[in-house]
C-alpha cells in the first residue's frame, strides 16, 4: 500500500487586517484552508482570534512579526521594522511579547510557528524560534523533519516582481499532485488587500478564488490526499492557557 499523503493548507497574515480576515475565513469556510498563522501585533488580531475561539476546525499558529521589506530601486527597502534583527536580546524580547499577546488573545498555546517573510531562517532569530517552538513543543517551519513545507503557491518573485500563472487552479493541481508522501504544509495568503500598505496585496483575492474552487477540492479527493491541520499531528496535549 502506498504511504498517505496529508495535506496541511495554512494561512498566514490571519489578523493582519480586516480584508485578510475575510479572505482566510472565506478560504476556511469554502475552500481548503484548514490552518492559520495569527500576526498578534495587528488590530484586527483580536477579531481573527475570536473566530479561531469560536471555530477550532482551524488551527492556529503564531506568526512571528519582526517587520516587512520591499524591493525598491534595486534594494531591500523596510516598510517597517519592529525591532532590528541583528539585536538578539531584542528580537527574544519581542518574541516573548508576541507568544504573551497569542496567549492572551486566543487562551491556548499556538499549534504551530511561523515568521513574517521567512525571518527565522537567519540568525539570531533561527536560534530563539528554534528554542521557542521546543519549548512549546510545536512544529517550526521548516525545521520540522516531519511537515514538508511548500511555498510554490505564490504571485511574486523573491524580491516582489509579479509571476504570471502561479496563482491558477491549474497550477495548484500541479503542485499538490506531485506532492510526496508523508505530511506537506502549503503556505498561501488570501485575503482582500485593498486595506493594505503592504507588497502582497492584489494576488491575496486571486488566492481566495483558487483556494475555494471546486475543482481543487475534487482533485484532492480524486489522488487520495488527506486534508489535515496542525492540531492534527500534536506533539503533545495543548491545554488552555487557563486550565493549565
Amino acid at each position: 500500500m502506498a504511504e498517505k499523503r496529508f495535506l496541511i493548507v495554512n494561512a498566514d497574515d490571519f489578523g493582519q487586517s480586516e480584508g485578510v480576515n475575510r479572505g482566510v475565513i472565506e478560504a476556511h469556510e469554502r475552500g481548503i484552508v484548514t490552518s492559520a498563522s495569527l500576526m498578534t501585533r495587528w488590530a484586527a488580531s483580536a477579531e481573527a482570534a475570536a473566530y479561531a475561539r469560536r471555530h477550532p476546525a482551524l488551527s492556529l499558529g503564531l506568526h512571528v512579526d519582526l517587520g516587512e521589506w520591499a524591493y525598491r530601486d534595486d534594494t531591500w527597502q523596510p516598510l517597517y521594522e519592529v525591532v532590528q534583527l541583528d539585536d538578539e536580546a531584542a528580537v527574544r524580547d519581542e518574541l516573548g511579547r508576541q507568544i504573551a499577546a497569542f496567549r492572551r488573545l486566543v487562551d491556548q498555546e499556538p499549534t504551530h510557528i511561523d515568521s513574517h517573510q521567512h525571518v527565522h531562517l537567519k540568525e539570531p532569530v533561527r536560534t530563539a524560534l528554534i528554542e521557542l517552538a521546543a519549548s512549546l513543543d510545536v512544529p517550526l517551519r521548516h525545521f520540522n523533519p516531519n511537515i514538508s513545507y511548500c511555498g510554490e503557491f505564490y504571485g511574486q518573485s523573491a524580491e516582489g516582481f509579479p509571476i504570471r500563472g502561479t496563482i491558477t487552479v491549474d497550477a495548484l493541481e500541479k503542485i499538490l499532485t506531485i506532492r510526496p508522501p508523508g505530511i506537506t504544509e502549503l503556505g498561501c495568503h488570501p485575503g482582500y488587500g485593498s486595506d493594505l500598505t503592504t507588497m502582497y496585496r492584489e494576488e491575496r483575492a486571486q488566492e481566495v478564488a483558487v483556494l475555494c474552487d471546486a475543482r481543487i477540492r475534487a482533485m484532492i479527493a480524486a489522488t487520495g490526499i488527506e486534508l489535515r491541520s496542525f492540531a492534527d499531528f500534536p506533539s503533545s496535549d495543548r491545554p488552555s492557557v487557563r486550565n493549565a
